[in-house]
């Protein structure tokens, strides 16, 4: 029901009208009636009407004035001029003055229930615009702290101009007026629960944590005169800070960290690291506070859980150059040839305490991991082995490997697969084995006179390392490959001794000695004789 006020200087014209209306019917209650603009003024102060139908020529003030006095002061007041007066001019003052109709008397009752009906529906319409204006508003305050979050967290993962960022300032009511930005970056490490009967079931259970965490550091947060917090796309909490001068930024976020570490061990069952970036400037370098708390945190992988680590302290760590993969792949593919756990197992422990020793970032260590994990596989692979034993069936080791979570969980991984792969290794040599060794030894009988038998071209001619054919060698022949070959000789020496009139110098040469006198030294050492000795105790008549 909307009220009106009748204003007018004849009595009789402000009954007619309150009588001769259905007001009720048309939705409008006639609160009143007024015979000249200064009272409807006064009466507008008091009661404030939702419509004014007024004359035009009344004394003290006339409807004109009054209209402008309503349009200055009360402008939700809607005006309607009824009058006898038939003049442009007027008319035209009462439009400028936006009355919403200038009528002339006289006027039927029709003609008048029709200009309120269509007033009253323009005020419906004003009303329900109001009313979903006011809707809005409403859930737009309720909305208020998520649209705040989301506005932080594009602040510090996508570029704003200066005017953007102060505008949504001034929106959120964010009164920083610091130069810099530092962010911190937490997130969950282990869920610990005190029974395994109150492990969590569900992800509500684990979202109710997250939004504790998110309470407890928003807590400690409101304490300072600049921060705020937010869950950033990973559900991880971060808090930032706003301020001048990167060493009192530093400061506040270690002791922001502190706080909510220890909070969130006291009253949550779970272990967290947190992350502290590098202070970044706010107006064109915002971004680059969070990217630095995120890779800040990453170092939990090589570090641990249960942590706050600055990327300040990391990066001033005296770091050698980069571990030179090259050395690292030809190492593992040694191990892995000569088939040794111990020394397997020695090597992957070594090389995890280098990156714990020097604590490289989780993603250099991740890069590492993942070449020496192809150059595994390549060499299964090269020996004829699809790698099915090593790492499972219908498994992608590289994908395995990128899901653990931390340096302990990768060097227990890394443990098991190298096991794996030398015993995948071993057993298929040990068929092969017999096989090369029985190819070497005839390569040696048929070359034992080549000065240039050597341990290497025997290696080349068999395919296999020096070391791992010495091991097998000397294994299946209870002799090193030097004394196979210098048997094998001395026995062909002796033969030719006994059964030739080849000179000694010229058996050197037959059988491998490019220098005679080095074979005589040989020879003595292997049969406690020289070769002239040998011969003339074997030749009959020689004595």
């Amino acid at each position: 029901m909307y009220k009106l006020l009748i204003v007018d200087d004849e009595a009789l014209v402000r009954e007619a009208i309150k009588e001769q209306m259905d007001w009720n019917r048309l939705g409008f209650e006639c609160v009143g009636d007024c015979e000249d603009g200064l009272e409807a003024l006064e009466f507008v102060k008091r009661e404030t009407p939702d419509v004014v139908l007024t004359d035009i020529g009344m004394p003290f003030m006339d409807g004109l004035e009054l209209t402008r006095e309503l349009a200055a002061n009360y402008p939700d007041v809607k005006v309607i001029i009824l009058t006898g007066y038939d003049d442009f001019d007027f008319a035209q003052q009462a439009l400028k003055l936006q009355a919403v109709d200038y009528i002339l008397k006289p006027i039927t009752a029709a003609e008048l229930e029709a200009v309120v009906t269509k007033l009253a529906s323009e005020l419906d319409a004003s009303k329900r615009h109001a009313h979903d204006h006011e809707k809005l508003k409403k859930q737009l305050m309720e909305s208020l702290p998520l649209l705040k979050e989301r506005f932080l967290e594009r602040l510090i993962t996508s570029p704003m101009t200066e005017r953007q960022i102060k505008e949504s300032f001034e929106a959120f009511g964010l009164d920083w007026t610091g130069s810099h930005l530092i962010a911190l970056a937490a997130d969950v490490d282990k869920w610990e629960w005190e029974a395994e009967n109150e492990r969590p079931t569900s992800l509500f259970d684990r979202e109710l944590v997250r939004f504790g965490l998110h309470n407890i550091a928003q807590e400690f947060a409101g304490d300072l005169e600049s921060a705020a917090t937010f869950r950033d796309r990973e559900n991880r909490v971060v808090a930032v800070l706003c301020g001048d001068g990167e060493q009192t930024l530093n400061e506040a976020a270690a002791k922001l960290a502190e706080d909510v570490r220890d909070a969130a061990k006291a009253y949550l069952p779970i272990k967290l690291s947190i992350g502290i970036g590098r202070a970044c400037r706010l107006a064109d370098n915002a971004p680059q506070a969070h990217r630095t708390a995120v890779s800040a945190l990453e170092y939990r992988y090589v570090i641990g859980a249960d942590a706050i680590i600055a990327l300040s302290d990391m990066e001033s760590r005296d770091r050698p150059e980069l571990l030179s993969a090259v050395s690292w792949d030809a190492e593992l593919i040694s191990k892995l040839k000569t088939g040794a756990p111990q020394e397997m197992e020695e090597w992957v422990r070594r090389l995890f305490a280098v990156f714990r020793e020097h604590v490289f970032p989780a993603h250099v260590c991740a890069i590492y991991l993942q070449r020496l994990v192809l150059t595994m596989m390549h060499t299964l692979y090269e020996m004829n082995d699809d790698g099915a034993r090593a790492f499972g069936e219908s498994t992608d080791p590289v994908a395995e490997l990128s899901r653990l979570g931390s340096l302990d969980e990768s060097e227990a991984w890394m443990q098991a697969a190298c096991a794996r792969a030398v015993a995948a290794i071993r057993s298929k040599r040990e068929d092969q084995t017999l096989g090369q060794v029985a190819k070497a030894i005839d390569y040696v009988k048929r070359h034992y006179m080549d000065p240039e038998l050597s341990l290497r071209t025997v290696c080349q001619h068999v395919s296999m390392s020096g070391s791992y054919f010495s091991s097998i060698f000397k294994q299946h022949n209870g002799k090193s490959f030097v004394e196979f070959v210098t048997h094998e000789r001395m026995e062909k020496a002796k033969e030719l001794l006994s059964l030739t009139s080849m000179k000694s110098y010229e058996v050197a040469y037959a059988v491998g000695y490019s220098d005679p006198h080095y074979f005589s030294g040989a020879f003595k050492k292997h049969f406690g004789e020289t070769p002239m000795d040998y011969r003339n105790k074997t030749i009959p008549g020689k004595a």
